[in-house]
């Protein structure tokens, strides 16, 4: 499953979902994690009140199961759980990305809580339905 970031130094969870101009995204699994790319943003990011600046962050998470963040405002948390992307706020902004990646993936080796065993369940439904409409479409 895809973990998305918001980081302002590709270290720690300590940029505002609405603020961010950096998003750290990596693939996770039981096995372990990996890397896969930083998102970029520009414009006026703080501007309050400007609905238009999250449109194309969520977007770009469509494949992400999770996003972590310092903070983010009720409108965008709304709008990515519409999405199925779950917004987690970060302990601190002192929290290191790769101290959740660590715990993420020893949560997934052990009992996950139940809002994380519904999200690998509704992944797991998607990747199969994926697979039968690639089966069904004639080439």
């Amino acid at each position: 499953m895809r973990i998305a970031f918001t980081t302002s130094d590709n270290v720690h969870i300590n940029a505002h979902f609405g603020w961010a101009k950096k998003i750290d995204v990596y693939e996770v699994s039981t096995e372990g994690y990996q890397f896969l790319k930083t998102l970029k943003f520009d414009g006026d990011l703080k501007e309050d009140g400007n609905e238009d600046k999250l449109l194309p962050k969520i977007e770009a998470l469509y494949d992400c199961t999770i996003v972590y963040v310092s903070a983010i405002g009720g409108s965008a948390a709304a709008r990515l759980i519409k999405k199925r992307i779950t917004p987690v706020k970060a302990q601190s902004e002192e929290q290191e990305i790769t101290d959740v990646l660590t715990k993420l993936v020893a949560t997934l080796n052990g009992n996950p809580p139940p809002w994380l065993r519904k999200v690998l369940q509704q992944q797991q439904q998607s990747t199969f339905l994926d697979r039968l409409e690639e089966e069904a479409t004639p080439v």
